[in-house]
Parts: C-alpha cells; sequence; structure tokens
C-alpha cells in the first residue's frame, strides 16, 4: 500500500482501479463492481447513472471510503484510502469529504446547529460553533439554527444535511439521491447548490441520481450497468441523457 499526501489542489480528486464489490460469497454472491476505473478531477460535478442493482450506490459508497472493495483500489490524490486501517480511514474521511444522504438521517430531538455540530461530537471534538452558523448560512439557511427537523421544510431538511456535509470544508462531496425524496421546484434548488459548491467554493462532487434532469447539471454523466462503466456522457442535455439512459434499462436505483 502506497500512501502520500493527498491532493488538495488542482488535478485528481479521486480515482479508483479495477474496483470489484461482490457481496455474499460462492454462487450466490452478488457481483454489483466489475473491475470498474474512474477517475474525478478536483473541482468537478460527476453524475453517476444507472438502473436499478446497476451498481451504481456502491461505486458511491466506495468512492466515499464508506463501504470496501473487494478487489482493486480507492485513491483520494496521491493516497490510496481502500486499505487504511478503519481508524485512520475515519479520520481521513472527517477531514476530506462530506456525504449526504437521500433520506437526511437528521436527529429529530436536536435543532438545525446541533444535527451540522453531530459528526464533531461523535469524534470526541468540540464543535466550532462559528463553522456550525457559517455551513448553515452557505445553504441558505441563517437564522434558523434553533429550528428542529419537523419545524423544517423537506428541502431546508436536505439543505441541513448538505451543511453538515460541509462544516469541515471538505474537498470533496458525495451524495445519494439528494433530490430523490423532494419536490422538483425544491430539488432544482438543491441541485443548484451542488453546482455553486463545485463553481464558487472548487468542491468536487459525486452524485448518484435517477433523474436525467439532475444530472444535467453535472459536467460528466457516468452511465453504469451490470457493474461496469457503459458510457461517459460531457456536458450532456437531460434529453441525451434520458435517451442513453432508456437504452441500459431505465434509470431505478
Amino acid at each position: 500500500m502506497t500512501e502520500t499526501a493527498t491532493d488538495t489542489g488542482t488535478g485528481m480528486a479521486a480515482r479508483t482501479e479495477d474496483l470489484h464489490r461482490e457481496y455474499g460469497r460462492g454462487g450466490a454472491a452478488v457481483r454489483a463492481l466489475r473491475g470498474v476505473s474512474v477517475e474525478v478531477d478536483s473541482g468537478t460535478f460527476t453524475a453517476v447513472m444507472g438502473p436499478s442493482g446497476s451498481g451504481k450506490s456502491t461505486l458511491l459508497h466506495c468512492l466515499a471510503g464508506m463501504d470496501r472493495p473487494t478487489r482493486g483500489t480507492v485513491w483520494w490524490g496521491g493516497t490510496e484510502v481502500s486499505r487504511l486501517p478503519e481508524r485512520r480511514l475515519a479520520v481521513l474521511r472527517r477531514s476530506r469529504i462530506g456525504f449526504v444522504f437521500q433520506a437526511f438521517n437528521l436527529m429529530p430531538a436536536m435543532t438545525a446547529a446541533q444535527n451540522v455540530a453531530l459528526p464533531c461530537r461523535l469524534a470526541g471534538e468540540r464543535p466550532d460553533r462559528r463553522l456550525v452558523l457559517d455551513a448553515l448560512a452557505r445553504v441558505g439557511l441563517a437564522g434558523r439554527e434553533r429550528h428542529r427537523p419537523g419545524q423544517l421544510s423537506g428541502g431546508q431538511q436536505q439543505r441541513v444535511a448538505i451543511a453538515r456535509a460541509l462544516v469541515s470544508r471538505p474537498a470533496m462531496l458525495f451524495a445519494d439521491e439528494p433530490t430523490g425524496a423532494l419536490d422538483r421546484a425544491t430539488g432544482h434548488e438543491i441541485l443548484a447548490l451542488l453546482r455553486a459548491q463545485v463553481d464558487e467554493q472548487a468542491a468536487t462532487c459525486v452524485m448518484v441520481t435517477h433523474d436525467p434532469v439532475a444530472a444535467g447539471y453535472a459536467d460528466r454523466v457516468l452511465l453504469i450497468a451490470d457493474g461496469v462503466v457503459a458510457e461517459e456522457l460531457h456536458r450532456p442535455t437531460a434529453a441525451l441523457i434520458g435517451e442513453r439512459l432508456s437504452l441500459l434499462g431505465g434509470g431505478g436505483r
């Protein structure tokens, strides 16, 4: 295993090499990924799409260091993370990435500020209130820090989830169906926010989505089928994405 300083400037943010992920053993094993090699440049927005069971969410979780490959490697800049000990990987995850869940994953009894600060507290650290409030302000929720999830709309709850992912100012942001539970208008607001993180904050974003319109916000779209990259589209229209996706069997999860 090779480990060097992680790239924090322009260049390669993340990559996989011959990535395989299998679940189960023997004849019952499910091969979710079959030798996927992809590169994600710093400061870009990549969407990952494919039919249900294609491996797109597995690829996202492996890239984000939240799942371990069966074979192959995952790199963040110059650091190979796929074989780091879990404790060292957890520390690196906290400093390098943010993850946005489709279902928000907010604690209902906590305020927005407390939810944003939760990862820091779970790490045994004292959260910096200024950073928490700044993260909420960056997603348009200044003044809502004392509101609990039940007092917020679905779009506002997703903004809290994004603020939680952004509070450490990560170089990479991973989003799993971030607009799947939202109405179209609110979804566009969230997508514009993710796009702004790339354009204005030089963040790197990788997003799994089933929606060609959502994928149209990205610089690049990876179409996954049967655990491999079937096609790569650059700056595509939603119409082209939908056309290509239909040839793979749809855009399910």
